[in-house]
């Protein structure tokens, strides 16, 4: 089964609340057998819409990418990001 990257696109708007966000979604992401491959590091914008966080994490698989942005820790630490950012998230199976 292929595994998967979660790739999030951010632009953060509260400082305070995306860090609540995001010291709870770490956890969470770790629980589902998620590992962050990059987490807000320096990046360059080639095309497309600039997004000053960049988050990607591998899963083992798509499905449990899903299984853990629909699960209620991951939900909880959601909350707090939502009216503090403005985020592209989608879900990718890598090449096998």
């Amino acid at each position: 089964m292929p595994t998967a990257l979660w790739i999030a696109h951010v632009h953060v708007t509260d400082a305070e609340a995306y860090g609540r966000y995001a010291k709870e979604a770490g956890p969470a992401i770790a629980a589902h057998g998620g590992v962050f491959l990059a987490r807000g590091g320096r990046y360059v914008q080639l095309e497309g819409n600039d997004r000053a966080r960049n988050v990607v994490a591998r899963f083992p698989s798509l499905e449990k990418a899903v299984e853990c942005y629909n699960s209620p820790a991951y939900q909880a630490a959601l909350a707090h990001a939502k009216g503090a950012s403005v985020r592209d998230l989608m879900v990718v199976e890598e090449i096998e």
